[in-house]
């Protein structure tokens, strides 16, 4: 029997939408039951979303107040004392989150881990990307031990909601608690435009464009798109923007319906953090940069012309 536990993500009381796609993922496996885990000091709310998820068996919540922050340390003994209930399989979003998180579980069950799964072929049998996404390799876990594994949620689509109603079930854990770490603070963005890794529709800026004064155009054709912004790592390097828009490989890996690369050149770091978008659109004065290489559209000018020309036709 093939039981897949999903930890969910989850900030503010909202869940995060790695989650459902985790979900996707573990649908393609064919489980006998796929059951979320709600770690949290009120787990209520963020349950009752999680439950609405198609494809859902049921949720588990554990009530806690060392919960209310998302400490591996903490969050990781707790994991695997459920995951010991007959489960076959541990998944987390290979987000920070769940980088964070699932080597920890890994190391309690015992058990290596297989990470940024990006295709299920069977129960133990996985693809995921290596050198940058240049390559993809097929890895194959062993079938007597749990499985703890990443999922690559730009690879899988979120699973749908609304017609589900899987039943909420308390769960009581008793172990005990690593105290030697502790909480300090949480330093986080704040924005009113679109979270970059959900985000239907992405604009990022590069090193073409100059400077961070400059980056306000960027900001400007987001806004009138409904966008969220990005940025190539020159851009970051450069003190444009802050890292947390940072796209590619050792940034955020995104697939948007609508990425638009302006400035950008292309580096291969970056192409794998946006090679699953839907729509690939570039803006650069160079054109034979190797943006274009991937970019279902490709327009070769220079952008402080063009985005306004963009901007009044939008």
């Amino acid at each position: 029997m093939t039981k897949i536990l999903i930890i969910a993500e989850h900030l503010n009381g909202k869940l995060n939408s790695s989650t459902a796609r985790c979900v996707t993922c573990a649908r393609e496996i064919k489980p006998d039951a796929i059951d979320v885990l709600v770690l949290s000091d009120a787990p209520d709310a963020v349950a009752a979303e999680a439950a609405k998820i198609n494809g859902v068996s049921k949720v588990l919540t554990v009530t806690n107040a060392a919960n209310s922050h998302a400490l591996a340390a903490v969050y990781a003994p707790q994991i695997a004392a459920v995951a010991r209930n007959g489960y076959t399989h541990v998944l987390a979003p290979s987000t920070t989150f769940g980088k964070d998180v699932a080597p920890c579980v890994a190391a309690l069950l015992g058990v290596a881990q297989v990470s940024d799964i990006m295709k299920a072929s069977d129960a133990h049998t996985f693809q995921r990307p290596i050198y940058a996404g240049n390559a993809i390799v097929t890895v194959q876990a062993p079938a007597d031990q749990v499985l703890v594994g990443t999922v690559r949620t730009a690879s899988y689509p979120a699973a749908g909601n609304g017609t589900n109603a899987a039943p909420i079930e308390v769960t009581n854990v008793g172990v005990e608690l690593p105290t030697h770490t502790r909480f300090v603070e949480l330093a986080q963005a704040k924005s009113d435009r679109p979270d970059l890794q959900s985000a239907r529709r992405v604009v990022s800026g590069g090193r073409g464009v100059g400077s961070k004064e400059n980056f306000a155009i960027i900001f400007q054709l987001a806004d009138k798109l409904g966008a969220a912004v990005g940025a190539s790592r020159a851009a970051v390097d450069a003190g444009y923007v802050p890292s947390d828009l940072q796209v590619g490989q050792t940034g955020k890996i995104i697939a948007p319906e609508l990425y638009m690369a302006i400035g950008i050149s292309g580096a291969i770091q970056h192409l794998t953090g946006i090679k699953d978008a839907g729509t690939i659109v570039a803006i650069n004065k160079d054109g034979e940069a190797p943006i274009f290489e991937i970019a279902d559209i490709g327009l070769v000018g220079d952008l402080f012309k063009l985005i306004p020309e963009l901007e009044q036709a939008l």
